[in-house]
């Protein structure tokens, strides 16, 4: 029976997800009714679009590629109870960083040395701008969701700059670039499949974080001080270091997307890295509840609703924003559903301890058993 208590919280918390994700559903359909498309046929062809073909399903798989990598940018310092939302600002200066790395490195260099310099260089710009949002956090008390979300208007800035100043290619006339990376230097594609390798980044590095964050000291630490950051403390936890090395682990993950978008898909540093995949990262982590694992099939979810954008203008003359529409309702009904999650939980552990004290009263009060004598005591 203390098994059944040991999954009652999280197959609680799995129905209050599946229901805020029903309430989200219905509340979209009401919309889609009130500007006179037809729920059903939309929500069928979402589907068609996003997972109802061989071509369809491999574009929902490269759209989630980085929304993996840019949600651990919000889980993982979300496991030491901060909220970090300056994953887009990692992303572009990550994919800049890419950039100019691949213009910083002589020619004829080979491809098996420039591309892991050129993913290296996005991995380590993120790091190095998230980790500055935690270092604000703990030696000056600035809130790391204010620090972070001011970091990115400043990244943004820097990033349209270079962009768009000294390291402009001149003949990029139309779109302000950067030189491109080379398409020697581009990444490949999974093999017999049409998605670039990025995929398996944000599925290695979801997995490597779940083993971080839920199998090792580390994690441990993490998630005491992310309980009660007094009692971690005067426990003699180094609870700034774990900040810092978290927030440099998070932004690392949302680098290394900015630096894949370059190296697999746009070739250079451009204005159309910036596209919003940070901060749907953001969403993913709150739909995935923080959880390494559970953000690959939310993040494939989402890409699927990103890739079935297209189908919808097509079939339904609605606009490429209504997937965003359906993006905003599902956040807010799953930060509602949050006060219920917690509910959900203290009612079980309130149920599991008035099972156990039952359990502990029946056993006191049965009676001793008798032993019977043995004939040779006889």
């Amino acid at each position: 029976m203390s098994r059944m208590w040991q999954w009652a919280a999280p197959a609680a918390t799995l129905g209050i997800e599946l229901g805020a994700l029903l309430v989200a559903t219905v509340l979209f359909a009401i919309f889609l009714a009130f500007v006179g498309a037809e729920p059903f046929a939309v929500f069928g062809d979402m589907y068609t679009g996003a997972f109802g073909s061989a071509f369809a399903a491999q574009d929902s798989l490269a759209r989630a590629a980085p929304l993996m990598l840019t949600a651990l940018c919000t889980a993982l310092p979300a496991r030491l109870g901060m909220v970090v939302i300056g994953n887009e600002g990692a992303l572009l200066l990550g994919g800049l960083a890419a950039a100019a790395t691949a213009m910083a490195l002589p020619a004829g260099l080979s491809p098996s040395v420039v591309l892991p310099a050129l993913l290296l260089a996005g991995a380590l710009a993120g790091a190095v701008w998230i980790a500055f949002s935690g270092f604000l956090r703990e030696r000056r008390g600035v809130n790391e969701t204010i620090s972070s979300l001011l970091l990115f208007y400043i990244g943004l800035a820097i990033f349209l700059y270079l962009v768009e100043g000294p390291l402009r290619d001149p003949s990029s006339l139309n779109k302000p670039s950067t030189y491109p990376v080379g398409d020697a230097n581009m990444l490949g594609d999974v093999p017999g499949m049409d998605v670039h390798l990025g995929l398996l980044f944000g599925l290695i590095a979801c997995v490597i974080s779940y083993v971080l964050m839920e199998h090792t000291t580390f994690g441990f630490a993490a998630r005491v001080t992310g309980g009660n950051l007094r009692a971690a403390r005067v426990m003699g936890l180094p609870v700034t270091r774990l900040v810092l090395i978290t927030c440099a682990l998070a932004g690392g993950a949302a680098g290394l997307a900015g630096a894949v978008e370059i190296t697999a898909i746009h070739g250079s540093a451009n204005a159309t890295l910036y596209a919003g995949l940070g901060f749907a990262g953001i969403l993913v982590s709150f739909v995935a509840r923080h959880h390494a694992l559970a953000i690959i099939p939310v993040a494939i979810m989402m890409g699927g609703i990103e890739a079935s954008g297209g189908i919808l203008q097509r079939r339904h003359d609605l606009p490429d924003a209504a997937v965003d529409v359906f993006k905003g309702i599902l956040f807010l009904v799953i930060l509602a559903s949050e006060t219920y999650v917690g509910k959900a939980e203290e009612a079980v552990q309130r149920m599991a301890a008035k099972y156990a004290a039952e359990a502990n009263a029946q056993r006191a009060a049965a009676p001793a058993p008798v032993e019977k004598k043995s004939e040779a005591s006889t």
